[in-house]
């Protein structure tokens, strides 16, 4: 059985869409997800660290997360239902410093998204809910665990979702320009 996979940069530098291996017939489905040798040819790092899954219910918004110490990178899907994922770019010396990018990730596209250590990684829920995968290239460090608001007016994310729920956390993470000042030095 030859086992292929889609792999596309996106527009900005480091971020991949994948098309993983996947078949269906009258018993169900089968997905390859991952191959350790395929994802090193396309220069994704393929030590997984951690392997989490989340559920979250329509109307959530989560992010827009990522660590200012040891960042992870991360290869994201749908398991079930429809999110917008979304990643800014925080590399300081990267020509789209700053700036966001989104996509549909949902179980019947079956794409996931590679996301690289140096972005600030978040989504909304855009079915009645979803449950997603993460595999995390890195160690989860609590210390240094942070994010930049989702409604962030310099990065201004067009979130489709009006009224999100949200987290605490979430509510309360530091501006884009706060990131800047106290993490970029600029």
């Amino acid at each position: 059985m030859n086992i292929d996979f889609e792999i596309q940069e996106q527009k900005i530098e480091g971020i991949k869409l994948i098309n993983p291996f996947y078949i269906e017939d009258k018993r169900g489905y089968f997905m390859k997800s991952f191959e350790k040798d395929i994802f090193k040819s396309f220069g994704i790092q393929t030590e997984i660290y951690e392997d989490f899954e989340s559920y979250s219910i329509g109307g959530v918004i989560r992010g827009l997360h990522f660590q200012t110490q040891y960042p992870q990178s991360k290869l994201v899907r749908v398991i079930k239902g429809e999110i917008r994922d979304v990643v800014v770019d925080l590399r300081k010396n990267s020509k789209t410093f700053g700036k966001y990018m989104d996509i549909v990730l949902n179980e019947k596209n079956h794409y996931m998204l590679w996301i690289p250590a140096g972005f600030a990684h978040g989504f909304e829920v855009l079915s009645e809910n979803a449950i997603m995968s993460y595999k995390c290239f890195g160690k989860y460090r609590k210390e240094y665990d942070t994010g930049i608001r989702w409604n962030d007016k310099d990065i201004s994310v067009e979130w489709i979702t009006l009224n999100p729920i949200l987290s605490e956390k979430d509510m309360f993470l530091m501006t884009f320009d706060e990131f800047v000042r106290k993490y970029i030095g600029l």
